[in-house]
Parts: structure tokens; C-alpha cells; sequence
């Protein structure tokens, strides 16, 4: 009994967790997964940690069903990145362009790679040659 128990629960935490309400669902099983997959690449305004798929806020739900809205359009998933973006700025995106204004965020991690592989290898330099002496 106690292992059927343990199975349950850690079944149920590994099932994600979504905060679409049924009624959003579209009748279209392709359109409802394109939607899902749009969902998931723009971040929650109010809760900026999560994705809108993941959001139970108001402003998660009217950009879902803006999504779903666009997708009954015809609009492609690039159309409706871009009317995203164009509405909220950049920072609805996960997963930002890289660009004029986001290179920063792109090659910062880079930059510090490098500054630290220099500090090591003159740690190490300098390590080595007094020894030698």
C-alpha cells in the first residue's frame, strides 16, 4: 500500500503543472500544440519567472488567448513572435534575439569566461615559475 502511495505521489510531481483552463484549449489538436509551444517560449509579465503556459495571472491568460486568437488568424509562429514582441518588448521573450541591444546579455558570459581562463593561467604561470627559481 505505502509503495502505491510513493508512486502516486511522485507521479503526480513529475506531471507538469499547467495553468490553461480547458476552455482555452483549441479544438484543433496541431493549432492547440503550436499554441502550447508558443506558450512556453514567452515569459509571465507578472510573475517573470515563469512561462504564460505555467501563469495563472490575468495578463498570462489574455497573452494565451492573444496567441490562440492569432493562431485561429492564420498567423504564422514568426507573426506572432513578433506582434509579441512588438507589444511587450523583449523582455516577454525566454529566450531574447541577439541584437544591438541584447549583445550585452550575449556576450557577457563569454567576456567572463575569458577574463577567468586569464586570472588561471596567470595564476598558474606564476605559480609555476616560482618554483623553477
Amino acid at each position: 500500500m505505502m509503495r502505491v502511495l510513493i508512486v502516486l505521489l511522485v507521479g503526480t510531481l513529475l506531471v507538469p503543472a499547467y495553468a490553461i483552463d480547458p476552455g482555452e484549449a483549441l479544438g484543433d489538436p496541431a493549432l492547440e500544440a503550436r499554441a502550447r509551444a508558443l506558450s512556453v517560449e514567452f515569459r509571465c509579465l507578472v510573475c517573470q519567472n515563469q512561462s504564460i503556459d505555467d501563469s495563472d495571472a490575468p495578463l498570462a491568460r489574455d497573452l494565451r488567448a492573444m496567441v490562440r486568437a492569432r493562431l485561429l488568424a492564420g498567423d504564422s509562429d514568426r507573426d506572432i513572435r513578433a506582434a509579441v514582441t512588438e507589444r511587450y518588448g523583449e523582455f516577454v521573450l525566454f529566450r531574447p534575439r541577439f541584437g544591438g541591444a541584447t549583445a550585452i546579455l550575449w556576450l557577457m558570459p563569454v567576456f567572463l569566461l575569458g577574463i577567468a581562463g586569464w586570472f588561471v593561467t596567470r595564476m598558474f604561470s606564476s605559480t609555476t615559475s616560482s618554483e623553477v627559481e
